[in-house]
């Protein structure tokens, strides 16, 4: 067979370029997300229910705020919910059965697989601020419209931050205490943390208010009701995002 019926017959087999890679990871991870049981009800139902019980109980009584303040801290758990306890549990398993190290030697690379992650994780995102915002929205909330754009940029910035802790416990512990102290600071963080329910700024109150919990919760509230960008709480958000990142690479292990 000569030179010229080769290249004829024989498929090059060459590796798609990075932005579709990633694009594709990610959507696909996204897709397996939105179709897995457990993964939705931390997603979806949990901070669904959390909305409407915060709802029937301000109208119960006033030690609860109303929607407009709720609403945000609401979505504000939900971000939490899919950037650290979804993502952290899903790499911490991929890690200890050698997808991740496995994924790592393709063309995907581990910047594209950490990547398409981060894809994956605004997506879901994108589905958790329609449902539970629709939802919000149905209950009476009435964000100032201007302030939603500082709502999203403290939602990316919260994604960022929380993914990155999410995969620092993924990468440095066992999937089994992954799975544990991710649920365990999802909670605690949702429920004292600062996020659903604002802290108060004096005495230990103003302390907590450092957690990214906490500014991630102080910056949605502040954009929802006041339509401004609180500046403080950013800062600290992105300080924490920051650091997760430096962090998760320095330490992060694939296998």
């Amino acid at each position: 067979m000569t030179s010229a019926a080769q290249s004829t017959t024989t498929p090059r087999s060459r590796p798609a370029p990075a932005h579709r890679r990633v694009l594709a990871h990610g959507l696909y991870e996204a897709r397996i997300t939105l179709r897995n049981g457990e993964q939705l009800l931390v997603s979806l139902i949990l901070p669904l229910l959390v909305l409407i019980g915060l709802h029937r109980a301000h109208a119960i009584t006033e030690i609860v705020p109303d929607i407009d303040t709720t609403a945000p801290g609401v979505l504000a758990l939900a971000v939490m919910a899919s950037a650290f306890t979804g993502a952290g549990i899903a790499a911490g398993f991929e890690r200890q059965y050698g997808v991740l190290a496995y994924l790592a030697t393709t063309p995907l690379g581990p910047t594209g697989l950490i990547l398409g992650k981060s894809l994956a994780v605004l997506c879901v995102i994108a589905v958790q601020l329609v449902v539970l915002g629709g939802a919000a929205l149905a209950l009476g909330w009435a964000p100032e419209p201007m302030g939603l754009i500082w709502l999203l940029g403290a939602v990316v910035i919260g994604a960022a931050a929380f993914t990155a802790l999410g995969l620092l416990v993924a990468g440095t512990v066992r999937a089994e205490a992954t799975l544990a102290l991710t649920n365990v600071a999802w909670v605690l963080m949702g429920a004292a943390g600062g996020a659903v329910l604002p802290l108060n700024h004096e005495g230990a109150g103003a302390l907590l208010l450092l957690l990214p919990s906490a500014a991630l919760g102080e910056a949605m509230r502040e954009a929802s009701i006041h339509g401004s960008l609180a500046a403080v709480p950013v800062l600290i958000l992105a300080a924490w995002a920051l650091a997760a990142i430096l962090a998760a690479r320095k330490w992060f292990r694939w296998t």
